[in-house]
């Protein structure tokens, strides 16, 4: 095994997994606890309905990528019985966002995602055993996300009707929701014109070849919307969202435009990203360069490093372009010297701008057993295949 390849598998194996489990299983009630202090401490027994899609995909991923441990799919399958017993709202069919250790509804967004991290849970179990009924509900609730999110419906709106806007996060997460259905399920005409139609969108209304920036909303016409929340963005973000562009692309034999595009995106990001007097990839930067209104503008947060992780590997892999390499050592290096916590295992989710650790919360409501080990497990794969 290479020495990256290596390094990734030992920090997924011998780091992440040991801090989740099985201290994240919920004997008493089912699915999954996750809102834990550097030590593993329990901080909350409330649930995310995100966790409990997430860590069972998760759990399902190791289960049918590495090693077919019975208590993976024991525990994801527990996550999923929690997901269908607890968490749907009986009024109207969609999934609730917060709720009790024992299930008991606390809160539901007008935003649907809960429907997607349950789509990817069931198709990922369908394919692990068999079953139908699993590749059923993937679909359904991939159904669902997709109609709320892209059709007129009752949902409470946010704002008025006076400055319409449109979001990269509901396009990025139905491409990487699809392409994982593809994935364990089999391709599709449904699946594939969704992701066609939203690397489509993406591509026209959010990146700007001009600004050489990727947009985190605009108006329904592309145009930028020179506010506040206009003006906002998410550098981590729309590296993700780079990735499943360059996912895609690997997916159909290295298509050249989607390669570029994917890089045009993180190289873009990057720059407007990376904090080059302390390191680290600030959270919010303005489109502009004017003051952003997020406090919190200038932390470092784990998932977007976990993110760029993946998207400089895979750029590097698809091109060879050795700045990419170079990319992925510095934030590595500044990464796991800053976010990794040696005497507990895991990341800390929260540092400030200089990388001090901020919160020393290892999970909560937002950070589960999901982005830490979802970029561990990518990186280990294609730096193996790299053989780097």
């Amino acid at each position: 095994m290479s020495k990256l390849a290596s390094f990734y598998h030992n920090q997924l194996f011998n780091d992440c997994v040991p801090f989740w489990f099985p201290r994240a299983v919920d004997r008493e009630h089912g699915g999954f606890l996750h809102c834990f202090d550097r030590d593993g401490s329990l901080v909350d027994d409330d649930k995310s309905v995100w966790a409990q899609g997430r860590m069972s995909w998760m759990l399902l991923s190791l289960y049918l990528d590495h090693e077919r441990r019975p208590e993976w799919l024991e525990w994801a399958e527990s996550g999923l019985r929690f997901l269908e017993e607890h968490c749907v709202d009986p009024a109207d069919g969609r999934m609730y966002f917060h709720v009790t250790r024992d299930g008991t509804p606390l809160r539901k967004r007008r935003y649907a995602y809960s429907e997607s991290f349950a789509a990817i849970a069931f198709a990922a179990h369908a394919r692990a055993v068999g079953s139908e009924r699993s590749e059923e509900r993937a679909l359904h609730w991939f159904r669902r996300f997709v109609d709320w999110n892209f059709l007129p419906n009752d949902a409470p709106p946010k704002f008025t009707g006076a400055r319409p806007m449109i979001g990269l996060g509901p396009r990025m997460i139905t491409l990487v929701t699809a392409q994982e259905l593809e994935l364990r399920l089999g391709a599709s005409a449904e699946l594939t014109g969704w992701i066609d139609r939203c690397i489509g969108e993406i591509r026209t209304y959010f990146v700007k070849s001009d600004l050489e920036v990727v947009m985190e909303q605009v108006t329904p016409d592309g145009a930028i919307s020179d506010h506040f929340d206009g003006r906002t963005l998410n550098p981590g973000h729309a590296i993700e969202g780079a990735w499943f562009v360059l996912e895609q692309a690997r997916r159909r034999g290295g298509d050249a435009e989607l390669t570029a595009l994917g890089c045009q995106m993180l190289d873009w990001m990057w720059k407007r990203g990376w904090d080059d007097e302390c390191g680290g990839l600030y959270y919010f930067r303005d489109v502009y360069h004017k003051p952003v209104q997020e406090y919190w503008q200038t932390m470092k947060f784990w998932w977007p490093h976990d993110e760029a992780l993946i998207a400089t590997l895979m750029a590097y892999r698809a091109t060879g372009d050795a700045k990419y390499l170079a990319w992925h050592d510095s934030l590595k290096d500044w990464s796991f010297r800053h976010f990794a916590d040696p005497e507990h295992g895991e990341w800390y989710g929260y540092l400030h701008r200089d990388g001090t650790v901020s919160s020393t919360l290892k999970g909560s409501l937002w950070k589960s057993f999901f982005h830490h080990p979802r970029a561990m497990d990518l990186c280990y794969r294609i730096s193996h295949d790299l053989t780097i």
